[in-house]
């Protein structure tokens, strides 16, 4: 049997890391697509893999979500099995800075691949995975929430991805393509982006511990998210893709926590317990033993249109392709946390 092609955008990401890594252990040949501007930012896949793997195992194509030339230059070059379209302006707060940019690429990129799929005669034979998100929910109308819950998108970031989840079922039902949406919870890991709130306070918590930085600025505190690993979360899309029909598929923990919880075991992780006073933007986090300020309210953080809560209903990736989340929140807290000390530790 011949070795599957799987062809990744957005591979230099958070999920395009863990993505690769998880295919290559199935025995795939993986390329990526790279922005010229990103081909040298391979440190995600580096720090998962190892420079040398990252070299000789990985085959990158230069290529943009705004360029279809490109794009269809990556399918010709690759002659992919399968597609996963990872690539996007991924940060709600930015999509309100720059909503051109951020639709663009995230709702016109989506239809640049797969009509460059169409036109390149490879829509019956290649599956395409779209990388979707539980933005999309917005301001909810039921808890939790499920592939049947009403979209209310509230960021420009959760408009272009649904502009990019509807176009996939149009070419899955105009055209028969094998596409599938994966409705995704938020998925952190060690690799996340340094200006997600996760990351944010997992390296703020690496810094206070080692004596250095300042203490950390948040927004809405309360904000509640079901959060899992993106371990899990690659192996759910590769799943997708093996279905015998494309669908859309929610996945999720089925837990929330707020950002406070987050912020809270992370310093426990430490040895540091939170205790908070004031309220609103006066509301401040200090350790309770010490004193010393750890967090601080600062609205600047504030989305313009606040997602107050998102929690996922998994039950359909449960009975259809055997997937459950395995990393526990408590686990994936200090995961994040144990690499960003030993990240600390080795600039301190």
């Amino acid at each position: 049997m011949s070795k599957k092609t799987a062809l990744i955008t957005g591979i230099t990401g958070q999920d395009g890391g863990y993505l690769a890594s998880l295919l290559l252990e199935k025995g795939y040949a993986v390329h990526g697509v790279v922005r010229r501007s990103s081909s040298s930012s391979l440190g995600r896949l580096e720090e998962l893999l190892g420079a040398e793997r990252v070299r000789d195992e990985i085959v990158f194509h230069t290529g943009d979500m705004t360029d279809s030339t490109s794009l269809a230059q990556a399918l010709s070059a690759s002659l992919p099995d399968e597609v996963y379209n990872l690539a996007a302006q991924s940060h709600v707060k930015i999509s309100f800075d720059k909503p051109e940019y951020t639709s663009n690429v995230n709702a016109l990129g989506t239809l640049r691949l797969l009509e460059a799929i169409r036109l390149l005669g490879m829509g019956e034979h290649v599956r395409f995975y779209q990388a979707s998100t539980s933005e999309l929910y917005g301001n909810v109308q039921e808890m939790p929430q499920s592939e049947t819950t009403p979209f209310q998108p509230r960021s420009p970031y959760a408009i272009s991805k649904h502009h990019a989840f509807e176009t996939t079922v149009n070419y899955r039902e105009a055209y028969g393509f094998h596409a599938s949406n994966g409705i995704l919870f938020n998925h952190e890991g060690p690799s996340r982006g340094e200006d997600f709130v996760s990351r944010k306070i997992t390296i703020g918590v690496a810094h206070l511990h080692h004596g250095v930085g300042e203490p950390l600025q948040l927004g809405n505190l309360d904000a509640k998210r079901d959060w899992g690993h993106v371990r899990d979360y690659v192996e759910g899309m590769w799943l997708m893709q093996q279905q015998e029909e494309a669908s859309d598929y929610v996945l999720a923990t089925g837990q929330d926590h707020s950002v406070r919880e987050f912020a809270e075991l992370a310093f426990s992780h430490v040895g540091r317990t939170m205790e908070w006073s004031g309220h609103g933007v006066e509301e401040k986090g200090v350790d309770a033993k010490s004193g010393d300020l750890l967090i601080e309210v600062d609205s600047k953080f504030f989305r313009p249109a606040e997602v107050n809560s998102l929690l996922g209903n998994a039950g359909k990736a449960r009975d259809e392709l055997g997937w459950a989340p395995q990393v526990t929140f408590q686990q994936l807290v200090a995961d994040m946390v144990e690499a960003d000390l030993a990240r600390a530790a080795r600039t301190a």
